[in-house]
C-alpha cells in the first residue's frame, strides 16, 4: 500500500497489504501463544507492560517520527500532549492486572463454596483509527494483554507506522505471538473479524464500521467492544465565564484538526450571551493556524487524506441557506490536506451538519432559551460519547451530569481523559469502555466455580 504524507500530499512510503493468508497465520500464532500467555501470573504481565512503557519512553524520537510521518500533526502536539498519557495507559494497566475484582469465596447454598474467577477471553482482534494511531493502539492492547489475552491488531491503512514501531519495541518484552500486527485495508479487517480463532473484536472507528463489524461478528457470536463516533455538545449557560470558555474551546474544538471523537463540535449557548460568545469565538477561531509538523506556529495539522478533506468540504458545501459561516470555511490553497478552523451559526437541529459527525475543524453554534431546551438539543442526536457544561451553578452542573446521555460529562472544561476512569459511549457511539478497570474487565469473562 502507498502511504501519503497529509502535510504535503506526496507519497511517503509503503506498507504491506496483508491478505487472508497473513491474517490466518497471525491468528493461529496468537491462538498458540494464548495457551501459555493466559497462564502467566499478573506479576509477569505487569512486568512486561512496564518494560514496554519504558521502551516507549527510551524510543520516543522514533515514535514521534513515525506518527508525524503518517498524520502530519505538529511534533510538539504528539510529543508533549499525546505520548506521555499514552505511556501512562500501559503503566496503569500494568498495575490493574494485579487488581482484578471479584466476589469473595462464600457459601450461597449449604455445603457449597462459590468462587468467581476472571479469565481471559482468547484471541482479540483489534482495529484502530487514523486520528491517534499510537494512542489508540495502546488503549486497545494494554487491557487485553494485562488480562492474559493475545492480540492481532490492524492499524488504519493510512497510518500504520507508529503501530508497527510499537509492535517492534513490544516484541522485545513479550513471548512470540502474544502481540501481532497485520497492515492492510478494509478487506484485511474483514478477514480478521471473520477469522474463527478470534473471540473478541474491538474497534475504534465510525458508526458505519461498527455496524458492519457487528453484522459480521454475529455469524459466530464473537464478543464486541465498539468505541464509535462522537458529536459532543457543549452547553454554555448565561452565568458561564465566557472568556474561559472561549479560551479553552477555541483550542479544544480544533485540536488535531477536529479529528477527535470527543471534540467540542456542537456549541449550545444561552440566547442572552449567544451573540457575545459567537463574536469572541469566531475571532479566536480565526487565529487558529493550520500548518505542517515543521511549522512552530501551527495550532493543528492537516486532515488525514484527500478523501477526508473532500468529506469535510462536502459537509460545508451542503449547508442549508439559513446557515452562516462566520469564521474560516475554506480549504487552504497549498500542498497537503489543510482546512481552516470553521464556525457555523444559524443551524437547526435537523440539519445534517448538526446530526452527523463532521470529524474536522468545523464547529456549529446554536442558541437555547433555557436549561430544558439546552438538554433537549444536546441529547437530540444519535451519538452519545462526550459533553461539557459551562456554568457557575453547581446544582445546574449536577443536573446536566445526570441528564446528558453521554459516557462522560465535563464541567467548565472539555476533553481531558485519565487512565483510571472509563472512556465509552451510548447510542451510535458504541458500547464497551476503554481505559479504567472496566476496560480491563471487558477483556475477561467471569466463571463461577462451585466446590
Amino acid at each position: 500500500m502507498r502511504l501519503v504524507n497529509p502535510a504535503t500530499g506526496a507519497a511517503g512510503g509503503t506498507a504491506p497489504l496483508s491478505g487472508p493468508a497473513d491474517v490466518d497465520a497471525a491468528c493461529r500464532v496468537a491462538r498458540d501463544a494464548f495457551e501459555t500467555w493466559s497462564l502467566t501470573t499478573p506479576l509477569e504481565r505487569q512486568t512486561a507492560l512496564l518494560r514496554i512503557a519504558d521502551a516507549l519512553e527510551r524510543h520516543a524520537d522514533t515514535l514521534v517520527e513515525a506518527e508525524v510521518a503518517d498524520t502530519g500533526k505538529p511534533y510538539a502536539a504528539f510529543r508533549h500532549d499525546e505520548l506521555p498519557p499514552t505511556i501512562d495507559v500501559l503503566r496503569y494497566f500494568a498495575g490493574a492486572a494485579r487488581n482484578l475484582p471479584g466476589v469473595a469465596a462464600a457459601e450461597y447454598t449449604p455445603d457449597r463454596t462459590s468462587v468467581l474467577r476472571r479469565e481471559p477471553v482468547g484471541v482479540c482482534a483489534q482495529i484502530t483509527p487514523w486520528n491517534y494511531p499510537l494512542m489508540m493502539a495502546v488503549w486497545k492492547i494494554a487491557p487485553a494483554l494485562a488480562a492474559g489475552n493475545t492480540v492481532v491488531l490492524k492499524p488504519s491503512d493510512t497510518t500504520p507506522r507508529s503501530t508497527v514501531a510499537l509492535a517492534r519495541l513490544a516484541a522485545e518484552h513479550l513471548p512470540p505471538g502474544v502481540l501481532n500486527v497485520v497492515c492492510g485495508d478494509r478487506d484485511t479487517g474483514r478477514a480478521l473479524v471473520a477469522h474463527p480463532e478470534v473471540r473478541l473484536v474491538a474497534l475504534t472507528g465510525s458508526a458505519r464500521a461498527g455496524r458492519e463489524i457487528a453484522t459480521a461478528a454475529a455469524a459466530d457470536l464473537k464478543r464486541l467492544h465498539l468505541e464509535l463516533g462522537g458529536n459532543a455538545p457543549v452547553l454554555i449557560h448565561e452565568d458561564a465565564d465566557l472568556d474561559e470558555a472561549v479560551g479553552q474551546l477555541s483550542s479544544l474544538s480544533f485540536y488535531n484538526a477536529g479529528q477527535d471523537c470527543t471534540a467540542a463540535t456542537r456549541i449550545l449557548v444561552h440566547e442572552r450571551v449567544h451573540d457575545a460568545f459567537v463574536d469572541a469565538f469566531a475571532r479566536a477561531a480565526s487565529r487558529q493556524r493550520p500548518g505542517g509538523p515543521d511549522d512552530p506556529d501551527a495550532d493543528f495539522g492537516p486532515l488525514n487524506s484527500a478523501d477526508h478533506l473532500r468529506t469535510v468540504r462536502g459537509a460545508l458545501d451542503r449547508l442549508p441557506p439559513h446557515a452562516e459561516v462566520v469564521a474560516g470555511g475554506c480549504a487552504l490553497d497549498r500542498p497537503g490536506f489543510f482546512h481552516e478552523a470553521t464556525v457555523v451559526t444559524g443551524v437547526r437541529q435537523s440539519d445534517d451538519i448538526v446530526q452527523s459527525e463532521v470529524f474536522g475543524p468545523v464547529v456549529t453554534v446554536q442558541p437555547f432559551a433555557d436549561e430544558a431546551e439546552a438538554l433537549r438539543l444536546a441529547n437530540a442526536v444519535p451519538q452519545g460519547l462526550a459533553a461539557s457544561v459551562w456554568t457557575r451553578d453547581h446544582d445546574r452542573a449536577m443536573r446536566a451530569g445526570r441528564a446528558l446521555r453521554t459516557g462522560i460529562v465535563w464541567v467548565n472544561t472539555h476533553g481531558t481523559t485519565v487512565s483510571e476512569l472509563p472512556h465509552g459511549g451510548v447510542g451510535q457511539s458504541g458500547y464497551g469502555s476503554d481505559l479504567s478497570l472496566g476496560g480491563l474487565l471487558d477483556y475477561t469473562r467471569p466463571k463461577h466455580l462451585m466446590l
